[in-house]
């Protein structure tokens, strides 16, 4: 199953994506699932319930939101490939590097990545994210797929300058609109394995990104694990688990984002999130 945070009309709403449409779920059940984060907490019984729902809004005229607009956490694995790592001349950390994102520095598919004026160092990270269903602490590495609600793409845009400021990537990180999340979750039972999943991110219809989740250094088991030692996790919270080697500001000369161009970011069995780039406006 497919399931989307969108707009339409003027008002937010979630919903399920099926045959070029989406079912307003937000109008069935929003007085007492008000968003998607609110329905991952009910559980797949739910869900499973929802499925032969089939009025549709077409899917050309709802704006796509971030797949959850409003997570209590955004976590991010940094440095989690291996050509990522040697690409920025770093060797691999014993523990997982671990960083966090605001839920106001995210947009949804469709919608435009915005660049800082401030800045010109706009790059590219494209990046497999898991959206958690099931609460829990401590989860051990074992049981860690079971608290997973979906999978989705993420474009964890990064304003390199700003990045380098510190050793803290915080600020690099944190802009408005610069990182995307979508087009939708496509629910854990579809993806049994996320292993077998590949990634490319495309800037102008040019491949810059390729790999396959299975060669991810702390793998997706693992940073649920080590995540929930120190932080609960609860529904609708996100984990985005690092970028494969490619980006721009390592390339020689430096391939960043600007302004006038689209970025993607294509996973297997999921779909492909795609942003245009815009320069902020004062």
């Amino acid at each position: 199953m497919k399931l989307a945070s969108f707009s339409h009309g003027g008002r937010a709403s979630y919903g399920i994506v099926k045959d070029g449409g989406i079912v307003d779920l937000g109008k069935l059940i929003g007085a007492q699932y008000p968003d998607l984060k609110a329905l991952l907490t009910a559980g797949p019984a739910l869900l499973n319930q929802l499925r032969a729902q089939t009025s549709t809004i077409p899917i050309d005229e709802v704006t796509f939101l971030p797949v959850i607009p409003n997570p209590d956490k955004i976590f991010c694995a940094g440095l989690n490939y291996r050509s990522h790592v040697e690409e920025t001349g770093r060797t691999a950390s014993e523990k997982p590097v671990i960083f966090l994102r605001l839920a106001a520095s995210q947009v949804g598919h469709g919608q435009p990545m915005i660049c800082p004026a401030i800045s010109d160092q706009f790059d590219y990270e494209g990046e497999l994210a898991i959206v958690i269903g099931k609460p829990g602490r401590h989860i051990s590495r074992d049981n860690a797929l079971d608290h997973i609600a979906g999978y989705s793409c993420y474009n964890d845009g990064s304003l390199r300058d700003w990045q380098r400021h510190t050793s803290q990537w915080t600020p690099g990180k944190n802009f408005a609109a610069t990182g995307a999340f979508g087009p939708w979750l496509v629910t854990a039972d579809e993806i049994p394995d996320p292993t077998v999943l590949s990634l490319a991110t495309r800037l102008n219809g040019q491949t810059v990104q390729s790999a396959t989740v299975d060669l991810l250094i702390f793998s997706i088991p693992e940073l649920i694990e080590y995540v929930s030692v120190w932080s609960e996790l609860i529904p609708g919270d996100v984990i985005v688990t690092g970028t494969p080697g490619g980006v721009g500001f390592k390339r020689n000369p430096p391939l960043l984002m600007k302004a006038g161009d689209t970025v993607e970011v294509e996973i297997s069995n999921i779909g492909t999130l795609s942003n245009p780039i815009e320069l902020e406006r004062n």
